[in-house]
């Protein structure tokens, strides 16, 4: 049986998500990319340089979190579908957080009276705690899209919000912590108070976003299908039965390749801009926000196409945008500034998709599932997501570093300026390479993975159909 593409329940027809809704489900993604990308960009350098460990244990830090990340990302997940409480099942682990959140995140940034392994074992101990408080928070939030709404479009719009809100969140990050350590001379305060602002945005937003979707939450779930009890399998058997689900395993194949080609891309841009084009550095930062702003300003065109013509053929018209920006990034020659940044704003069109496009799949993978297992498991789904993105970035650091590496990349010391040290032919090329084709060839991977991806706004009114029949068979 197939419905009308345009066909709609009752209850969405007679209970539209307001924008207050979505604006405060939005803002909800401060408190995951706030701090992230202060973190990506920052963290390692202030080991080393402002807190004083070696390199070597600051890396070891490092790798710790990220291991850390591994096992709490599906194990919060599992424990938050088997949440009860009457502000249901994320809410409570938001509340909770939100404060050892910013706590954690600001003590990050302070230099203790410490030196050696005691300084080493501080932030380990602070990075176990941070990833705990910032999982309980991030995840929890992340399922939210899929408890809000059940229509296909309204889904789409959505996580449209979550994704401009998340290039905001990663320029707002960058341009605090910028801010403050041009206006505050000393090193460890410099420091100590951005992170301090940061954790106070990551709260305050978590909040905001809690008592802002609560309404639009208990009103949805109302209407719930009973069926949508708390899982009662053990989380082994749950792992098995997400792996087992095919839509879900496009979605994690266009997810991965998406944000492997943009780590990859991003992390080669300074090298690229300073080394390859021989300009300064600020013109990274430069290229970075116009990326990123371009995405943010596309954003809403490509949610109003989304709708229209689906997400699958979306994804697969946007990411071809990329892929002509990063060829001519490869063929770009030095003093083609202009072209430069032109490509840069095509690059960013392109990308916008890669923040919105997964995130609206997601949730109508998790109504499949609830449809053949009679469960409703968004914790174990969007938590091998979330994992997955810190993945990717773990894995586009290791291979860049890797090739640049054996392409003999010559390091700055303390005392050069990267601009002025001479790159080998060898690494110059390398860095081509990273900036186009090896992306490139990642990203298309994902275009794949989305024209295979089988759930079409038609198949998911099917399942909602069927998921309102249920309901109504168990009343009777």
């Amino acid at each position: 049986m197939v419905i009308e593409p345009n066909s709609q329940s009752s209850f969405d027809k007679t209970h539209p998500m307001s924008l207050s809704t979505k604006f405060s489900y939005g803002i909800g993604e401060f408190a995951g990319e706030v701090t992230a990308s202060v973190l990506v960009f920052f963290l390692l350098f202030f080991l080393t340089n402002v807190a004083g460990l070696s390199a070597g244990l600051a890396g070891t830090v490092l790798l710790i979190a990220r291991a850390w990340d591994a096992i709490n990302d599906p194990l919060i997940g599992w424990l938050s579908d088997r949440t009860q409480s009457r502000w249901g099942r994320r809410y409570p682990w938001m509340v909770i957080a939100a404060i050892p959140l910013a706590i954690s995140f600001a003590l990050i940034w302070w230099v203790p009276p410490l030196s050696g392994q005691a300084l080493f074992l501080y932030y380990c101990g602070l990075a176990f705690i941070f990833h705990i408080a910032f999982t309980s928070v991030v995840l929890p939030y992340t399922t939210l899209g899929a408890e809000l709404t059940e229509y296909y479009n309204e889904r789409t719009s959505l996580i449209s919000y979550k994704a401009g809100f998340s290039v905001t969140g990663s320029m707002l990050g960058l341009l605090i912590m910028q801010g403050t350590i041009s206006v505050v001379d000393d090193p460890a305060r410099q420091y100590f108070i951005a992170g301090s602002i940061c954790g106070a945005i990551a709260a305050l937003s978590t909040y905001i976003c809690v008592f802002g979707t609560y309404k639009r939450f208990k009103l949805l779930q109302k209407k719930r299908t009973e069926v949508s009890r708390p899982p009662t399998l053990p989380i082994q058997q749950q792992i098995r039965i997400a792996l087992s689900n095919r839509p879900f395993l496009f979605v994690v194949g266009i997810y991965l390749c998406s944000w492997l080609g943009l780590q990859v891309t991003a992390s080669m841009l300074p090298y690229f801009v300073v080394n390859w084009m021989g300009l300064e550095e600020n013109h990274f930062t430069q290229m970075a926000i116009t990326v990123q702003g371009t995405g943010l300003l596309v954003m809403a065109g490509w949610n109003y196409l989304g709708q229209r013509w689906g997400k699958r053929k979306v994804y697969c018209t946007a990411i071809p945008l990329t892929l002509i920006a990063q060829a001519g990034l490869f063929l770009l020659q030095p003093g083609q500034v202009v072209a430069m940044y032109g490509l840069a704003v095509l690059a960013g069109a392109g990308l916008a998709v890669a923040y919105l496009i997964p995130w609206s799949m997601l949730p109508d993978v998790v109504d499949l599932d609830e449809l053949e297992t009679g469960q409703r498991r968004e914790g174990i789904f969007y938590g091998f997501v979330v994992q997955l993105q810190k993945i990717a970035v773990a894995i586009a650091l290791f291979m860049v570093g890797r090739i640049l590496d054996a392409a003999g990349l010559v390091s700055a010391n303390g005392e050069d300026i990267a601009a002025d040290v001479a790159q080998p032919d060898s690494a110059l090329l390398a860095i081509r390479w990273l900036i186009g084709p090896i992306p490139s060839l990642v990203l298309i991977g994902g275009i794949i993975f989305a024209w295979m991806y089988p759930i079409t706004r038609e198949f998911h009114e099917e399942i909602l159909l069927k998921l309102s029949e249920r309901k109504r068979e168990q009343t009777q």
